[in-house]
């Protein structure tokens, strides 16, 4: 999940809820949809750029270790996390847990919002692998599978890539749940997986057409010392963002492989 709108709550709140403590089938798809993604914005150009390039650039240096099989933790109402590594895989996981995201998921395999196509436009500028692909709505109909699950129940050692998109921040405001969320999610990976991770930075809650919902405050040197402990290769880069809601201070994008 990513990215909704502002909240209007003390955070002092958040200290008493946890994962568990939210209903998340009361996420409101839509609103979370059209206010974040029904064109594209420049924050997430920037991220489709980074994450992009560094799909195309893993399969380019590790040919021989380049499997099939991804997953994108979290998926919400978003696509576009699935689409960065469409090239590479050749079935993909939605994995959410909230029942409204699933079934926008599905809805959206059926009949994907032209939006997309301009987060596809700027996968495909410069990169054969993404250019390649003439029809990528219609191909990840067909190759993305969505599965209702918990974030802290993924199955271990299981996919080849993975993506997780303001998910481990923006599930939870408590410290050991942020850290635990990271790691089921690496640990869902195989040995030397790519993954690639966003987060919105120093978020201080989020508000979703009518509810609230909790986040944990993370920065750059958060998630450069959890990611120490669980993957190699890690780069994590600043993504200014200004204006998509009150109550953060950007967003945060980290790339590695999955250490053995």
């Amino acid at each position: 999940m990513s990215k909704p709108t502002a909240p209007d709550t003390d955070s002092a709140v958040w200290t008493r809820i946890s994962n568990d403590g939210v209903d998340w089938d009361q996420f409101d798809s839509a609103a979370y949809f059209d206010h974040n993604y029904g064109s594209l914005r420049d924050d997430d150009r920037h991220i489709i750029e980074i994450v992009s390039d560094f799909f195309q650039e893993q399969k380019r240096r590790y040919p021989d270790q380049w499997r099939h099989k991804a997953i994108d933790v979290g998926a919400g109402a978003n696509l576009y996390p699935a689409l960065t590594m469409l090239p590479f895989a050749a079935e993909i996981t939605l994995y959410e847990r909230a029942a409204t995201n699933c079934d926008w998921l599905q809805r959206q395999k059926a009949e994907p919002n032209e939006s997309w196509w301009q987060f596809w436009s700027e996968m495909t500028n410069g990169r054969d692998d993404y250019r390649a692909i003439k029809d990528p709505l219609n191909l990840l109909s067909r190759r993305a599978q969505v599965k209702k699950g918990n974030i802290f129940n993924l199955p271990e050692d299981e996919y080849d890539m993975g993506t997780m998109f303001f998910v481990a921040e923006s599930i939870t405001n408590r410290d050991d749940e942020f850290k635990r969320a990271l790691r089921t999610f690496i640990g869902s990976l195989r040995n030397h997986a790519p993954f690639a991770a966003a987060f919105m930075k120093d978020s201080s809650g989020y508000r979703v057409g009518n509810i609230t919902f909790p986040a944990f405050s993370v920065g750059e040197q958060d998630i450069e010392r959890q990611l120490s402990e669980l993957a190699r290769d890690v780069s994590i880069r600043p993504i200014e963002s200004n204006g998509l809601r009150d109550g953060y201070g950007g967003m945060i994008v980290a790339t590695g492989r999955r250490k053995k």
